[in-house]
C-alpha cells in the first residue's frame, strides 16, 4: 500500500470512503512527516497543527456518522502566506506583517474549508510574492525537497517544497509572474494558472492586480482538476471576478489527445532564449510522446520572450508600486532588501510607460486568441533551466528570469506546469500546457496524457 503522505486528494478521499484510512491517521501521518523533514526545508511559516488535528477528528466523527461535507472531506491543505486565513497572521513573509491577523478567511480558504479540506497552516513565499530566496527576513526560505542546497522556485515556494516531500496532498498558491508554475516546474508537482477571473482573489493580498491568480497546486493532474472544480467560481466582490460557466474540468482527463492539435512554441527556448539543453531534449521528448499518442504537432510563432517579459514587467511594477508606495516612503528598512530594490523600481515608470504596457498587452492577447483558433493547447517551456543553488545569488538572479511563464500572465490565458523528467543531477524538469480561456478542462486532459505516457506522477525526492 502507498505510504499515507504520497496519498493524493483523490486516493486519500477514496481510502476514507473504504475505511482504509482515517482522517485523523493521514494527519498524524503528515504532522510525524513534517517535524522529520520541514525543520531542513522550510516549507512552513506557520503549522496549525492543533487545530488541525481537531478538524481531522470532527471530520472522522461526520464520516462515523454517514456525513461528508465535500468532495474534499478530510484532506489537508497548505496555505501560501499571502492568502488569509482567520485567526492566523499573513506575513507575506516580512517583518512589515508580523502582527496581521486574519479577520475572516480568504474566499479561496473559505472554498476549500466548505468542501471540506482541512488548513494545516501558512507556507513560505518570497516577500510580498516578489522578492526572491532572501536570507535577511523573519522566516528562513524554503528549499528544494529534491536537494535541500538548492532553491524550489517561487513565489509559492512553501507550496512547492512542501507538496513534493510529501508533508501535503493539496496547496493554494499565487501567480503574478509564473508564481504558482516556478515551484511546480523546480519540484516536479503540478501547477496551475487558472483563466484570468476564473478564482477569486478576495483576502489575497496583492502583488499586481491586473496580473494576479490563485491556482491550485497538486502532484498530480486529477487532483489539480478536483482542487479548480472547488475554487472557481464567481465572487461579485473581486472586481476581476468572471462569472463563467462551470467547468466539468475532469470529465476528459482519460480521454487521451487521439486528433488534438497541439502547437509547439519552439522559439521560446529555441532562439528567444536558449534552453539548457537537458531542457530541450525533456521537451522534445514530451512532444514526441504527444505525438505518438495521437495528437497533432505543428509549430506555432508568438511574441518573442523579451517583449512579453517587457511588458508584464512595467504593468506588474508600476501596480506593485501603487500597494507598497505609503510604506517604501515611510518604513522601507523593515522590507528585505531583494524585495525592496525590486518594489522601488515602480516608482521610476511613468504614466505613459503603463499606458504603452496596457495597449501592446491587447495586441498580445490578440495574437494568442488566433494561434489558439488554429489549435487546441500550446506546449512550451516553462524554466529555462533546473532550479540552481539557493547559496548562489548569482546563479539564482542569472536563472529565475529564464522562463517563458509571464506571457501567460500577460494574456490571461489558463496556463499549466508540470515534470517533464529529471536532470542529470536528479533535480526536475518541466514542461508548460496553455490552453483557451475557460478550457482549462482540454489543458487537465493534455497534461494528464502526458503524465499517464511519462510515469511523472510517481516522481518522488529521495527523502
Amino acid at each position: 500500500m502507498i505510504a499515507p503522505h504520497w496519498l493524493g486528494a483523490t486516493a486519500a478521499v477514496r481510502a476514507f470512503a473504504e475505511r482504509r484510512l482515517s482522517p485523523v491517521e493521514l494527519m498524524q501521518a503528515l504532522l510525524d512527516r513534517i517535524a522529520a523533514l520541514d525543520p531542513k526545508l522550510n516549507a512552513f511559516i506557520r503549522l496549525d497543527a492543533e487545530a488541525a488535528m481537531a478538524a481531522a477528528r470532527a471530520a472522522e466523527a461526520e464520516l462515523g456518522a454517514g456525513r461528508v461535507r465535500g468532495p474534499l472531506h478530510g484532506v489537508p491543505v497548505g496555505v501560501k502566506d499571502i492568502i488569509d486565513v482567520a485567526g492566523l497572521p499573513t506575513t507575506c513573509h516580512s517583518h512589515l506583517l508580523l502582527d496581521n491577523i486574519a479577520a475572516a478567511d480568504a474566499v479561496c480558504v473559505a472554498r476549500l474549508r466548505a468542501a471540506g479540506a482541512i488548513v494545516l497552516g501558512k507556507l513560505s513565499t518570497h516577500e510580498f510574492a516578489l522578492g526572491g530566496p532572501s536570507f535577511d527576513l523573519p522566516f528562513p526560505p524554503a528549499r528544494n525537497p529534491w536537494n535541500p542546497d538548492h532553491h524550489p522556485g517561487g513565489s509559492s515556494s512553501g507550496s512547492g517544497a512542501g507538496l513534493a516531500a510529501g508533508l501535503f496532498p493539496l496547496a493554494l498558491g499565487t501567480d503574478t509572474a509564473g508564481s504558482v508554475r516556478h515551484p511546480a516546474s523546480a519540484c516536479g508537482i503540478v501547477g496551475l494558472k487558472p483563466t484570468y477571473g476564473l478564482v477569486s482573489r478576495r483576502g489575497v493580498f496583492p502583488l499586481a492586480f491586473t496580473l494576479d491568480h490563485v491556482g491550485p497546486m497538486t502532484r498530480d493532474v486529477a487532483d489539480n482538476a478536483l482542487m479548480l472544480s472547488v475554487l472557481a467560481g464567481h465572487d461579485p466582490r473581486d472586481p476581476a471576478s468572471v462569472a463563467a460557466p462551470a467547468g466539468r474540468y475532469a470529465a476528459d482527463l482519460e480521454r487521451g489527445v487521439r486528433d488534438l492539435r497541439i502547437g509547439f512554441v519552439r522559439h521560446f527556448h529555441e532562439t528567444d532564449m536558449p534552453a539548457d539543453p537537458e531542457v530541450t531534449a525533456a521537451l522534445e521528448h514530451v512532444a514526441r510522446v504527444l505525438a505518438a499518442e495521437g495528437a497533432v504537432l505543428r509549430d506555432i510563432a508568438l511574441p518573442s520572450l523579451a517583449e512579453f517579459a517587457a511588458v508584464n514587467r512595467v504593468i506588474m511594477h508600476s501596480e506593485a508600486w501603487a500597494i507598497h508606495a505609503p510604506w517604501l516612503r515611510t518604513r522601507p528598512g523593515e522590507y528585505g532588501q531583494l524585495a525592496r530594490r525590486r518594489l522601488m523600481t515602480g516608482a521610476f515608470l511613468e504614466a505613459g510607460d503603463y499606458v504603452q504596457a496596457q495597449r501592446r498587452r491587447l495586441q498580445m492577447i490578440a495574437t494568442v486568441e488566433d494561434a489558439l483558433r488554429d489549435v487546441d493547447v500550446l506546449l512550451c517551456a516553462s524554466s529555462m533551466d533546473p532550479a540552481a543553488r539557493i547559496d548562489a545569488p548569482e546563479a539564482v538572479a542569472r536563472t529565475y528570469p529564464r522562463q517563458a511563464r509571464t506571457p501567460f500572465n500577460v494574456t490571461g490565458h489558463p496556463a499549466l506546469a508540470m515534470a517533464a523528467g529529471l536532470s542529470g543531477g536528479r533535480l526536475p524538469l518541466s514542461v508548460q500546457f496553455v490552453g483557451r480561456n475557460f478550457d482549462e478542462a482540454t489543458l487537465f486532459r493534455v497534461a494528464r496524457a502526458w503524465e499517464r505516457a511519462g510515469g511523472t506522477a510517481n516522481l518522488h525526492p529521495p527523502l
